[in-house]
């Protein structure tokens, strides 16, 4: 373990976390690789912007799909642990889905690997089935029928 890749990636998750509160896109394309390996998995015909990506055009795709399907409620983290370049952040969030206008409330779990100076392996794991629920609209209540005869 070097102390100094340490602070390097706890820096970077900072950054990084910094970054997306105040939704600087250009900062945080820039804290990712040319070829990150990025996985968010989910629903991806319900949620367009779950799944595999590769690369910064890609990367900057997804927040500009995530941002144009959801409106931010709050959002914290409990903890960020790095260990050289790896760390993992946790935490709950909350978000409107424009789509539904549900909202959604989700713990974290995300995971980065960072190499020279650059996020190159990212993974977020949330509450998929809480997801599908707040994307998907009210189903029709099916019931009986009442009929007026007079």
């Amino acid at each position: 373990m070097t102390a100094n890749q340490t602070a390097r990636t706890r820096k970077l998750v900072q950054s990084f976390y910094q970054a997306l509160a105040t939704r600087n896109l250009d900062v945080l394309v820039s804290l990712f690789s040319e070829t990150v390996d990025w996985d968010i998995p989910g629903n991806e015909d319900l949620a367009p912007w779950l799944g595999k990506r590769r690369g910064r055009v890609e990367i900057r795709a997804f927040f500009e799909l995530l941002w144009s399907s959801i409106d931010p409620i709050q959002a914290h983290i409990d903890h960020i642990l790095v260990e050289d370049e790896f760390a993992i952040a946790t935490g709950m969030f909350s978000s409107r889905m424009l789509r539904t206008g549900s909202v959604y409330n989700s713990m974290f779990s995300a995971h980065f690997t960072v190499l020279d100076g650059q996020i190159v392996r990212y993974r977020l794991q949330e509450d998929s089935y809480g997801l599908v629920e707040a994307l998907s609209l009210p189903r029709p209540e099916v019931g009986i029928p009442i009929f007026c005869l007079g």
